[in-house]
Parts: C-alpha cells; structure tokens; sequence
C-alpha cells in the first residue's frame, strides 16, 4: 500500500498543513529568504509526523473539537517545520550533500546560511504552537525538541566510540527520532480531548515507531543505493557513528577483528563498500531486520486501546509500510 492510500481519510488535513506551511515560509518580504524557503517547499518529505499528529487525533477515543480544526493542522504543521529544521542542522553536521535527491541547503549556500535557516524554522514552528493556546500542547513538543537536540549532541560526541552499547544506542535514538513522533501522536490526542490512557497508548505507539524508523534508516544508510535513498548512503560510518546494524555485525562477524579494523580506517569510502558487503552476508543484517520488526510489533500493539476506526487501522498500516523498505 502507497502513503496515498494509508492518508486517504485525512487527504484534506494534509492539504492543509501544506497550505500552512507555505503561507508560513513565504511571509518573509527578503528575496533572499523567499528563495531559500521556495526551496525547502520545493522538495517535500514524505509527511510522516504531521499525518501522524491528525491520525492520532482522529483515532484518539471520543475524538472531540478542542484544538481540532484550524489549530490541530497548525500543530501539525509546526511538528513538520521542527522536522525540517533539524534535518537542515543534520546535514551541516554530517557534512551531507544531498537530500530527497536534491542539493543540501548548505551544499547550495553554505554553513552559515543552514544554521540560520534551521533557527528561522524553529521560530516559525513555536509561533505557530502559541497561537494554538495551549500549554499542554506546548510543553509536549518543547521536550521532545529538547530531546531531539540533546540527542543530536550525544550521538555526535559518542562518534567513534568503538564501545558503544545497543542500549546506550536505543537512547540515543529515542531522543534524537522517536520522542518527536511521539510527540506528534501525543499532541495529536491532546488536541482531540482524548482520554489520558488514549494519549499515553499513542505516545507509546509514536515513541516505538520513531525506534523501528530510526533503525530501518540506519539499516538503509548502509545498504540502500543513492538513487532510492535520496542521500549518499554510508553517511553515519563516513562520520564515524555506530549505529545498530554496525554494532549487530560487530557482535555477529565470525572475523570481529577485520570489522573493527574497517572502523578504524582513516579512508572510510574505501572501507564503506567492504563494510556494506559483510553486512548484507553477515546474520546481521538479519538481526537488524528483527530488531525493526520488534519496534513495529510494539507499536501497533500500543493501538488495541483505543476504538476501532479508519484512522486506528490507517496507524497500523503506517507501521508496516515502513517496515517494508528493509524487506529484500
């Protein structure tokens, strides 16, 4: 099933995030800034958090108005607009060329222009969450932004550190990816008055769906071609970060020595393709697979307490999609 089709009972919610997040980057009356943020709407993403914010409000028990409407596809959008800022800071940090198949904002206008650009987008996703009134609200997504920049900060200062820990990778990436899709499905429930055992299942639901997606990303990172991955893969070991499918072929190589000497090698594109191949022939690659799957088992298990609906069901088939895209 397409992302198409999984959105189809909140298609209409959707164009409206996209109407706000164009009326929100063309305020601007600087060309300069027009041009870069014409870019940005130029080259969207698959629009995972936003649909994730609105299904979940939708699927929410005993869906109400509150904060629905004009402000839960404001919410929506401002997740997105904290989404688009972090990966703008991302490829600054990892020195990343491409994104969607398309030049990096810094590979286009530089360092200093990306870091700006990603605190503009900042600004503009808290300016829409105020008009929303709504601390509850507020004070879910500010942690979760919290969260994610501290996650940021850990992964990049664990680079290189040979000793790494799985469980100390999981934290890392609940907070630098998950807590912000649980955030999403979170103030998604908040907006729709859903009762506190709801909101708590779809956070649940939000916080293993960003693990299983984090790992599938770093599985893809390492075994996807350019072309389908939208980016240079090798990205996170040309940087020196360990992520699961490295650490599961650590523990799982029959020659541990010659992975470790690969790790240690000053010419990593050199090393990478060799990297990739141990990988995919390696039970690894099957682990990380389980290990994906085991995050989207719990997601969706999250989901029986709430009401059946269209949107319950579309939550759950979100799930799966994207477990397909390490299937082989």
């Amino acid at each position: 099933m397409h992302l198409k089709e999984i959105y189809s009972p909140i298609h209409k919610e959707l164009g409206g995030v996209n109407k706000i997040l164009e009326a929100s980057l063309k305020e601007s009356r600087n060309k300069s800034v027009l041009k870069i943020n014409d870019f940005l709407l130029s080259c969207p993403g698959k629009r995972l958090r936003p649909a994730l914010v609105i299904l979940s409000a939708k699927a929410g028990s005993g869906y109400k108005q509150g904060v629905a409407g004009d402000g839960l596809i404001k919410i929506a959008s401002a997740i997105e607009l904290i989404h688009m800022a972090s990966l703008v800071h991302d490829d600054v940090i990892d020195h990343s060329k491409l994104r969607h198949n398309q030049p990096t904002i810094h590979s286009k206008w530089g360092e200093d222009v990306a870091i700006a650009l990603g605190d503009y987008l900042y600004s503009k996703a808290f300016e829409l969450i105020a008009t929303c009134k709504n601390t509850d609200i507020l004070s879910c997504i500010s942690q979760a932004t919290r969260l994610m920049c501290e996650g940021e900060l850990i992964q990049v200062c664990e680079r290189d550190n040979l000793q790494l820990l799985k469980e100390r990778y999981i934290i890392i990436v609940k907070k630098k990816t998950a807590n912000l899709f649980a955030a999403s499905c979170q103030s998604g429930a908040i907006a729709s008055g859903a009762r506190e055992s709801v909101r708590g299942a779809l956070r649940e639901y939000g916080l293993n769906f960003g693990i299983a997606f984090q790992i599938i990303d770093d599985c893809l990172d390492l075994i996807a071609q350019e072309e389908d991955l939208g980016k240079t893969p090798g990205a996170d070991f040309k940087m020196g970060e360990l992520t699961l499918p490295v650490l599961n072929l650590l523990s799982h190589s029959k020659d541990k020595d010659r992975i470790l000497s690969l790790l240690k090698s000053p010419d990593r594109e050199k090393t990478f393709v060799d990297l990739r191949q141990s990988f995919v022939n390696s039970p690894a690659c099957v682990k990380t697979k389980e290990d994906a799957y085991f995050y989207i088992h719990k997601a969706k298990e999250s989901l029986a307490k709430l009401t059946d609906s269209c949107f319950r069901q579309s939550l759950a088939t979100l799930a799966d999609y994207i477990g397909r895209r390490i299937r082989i």
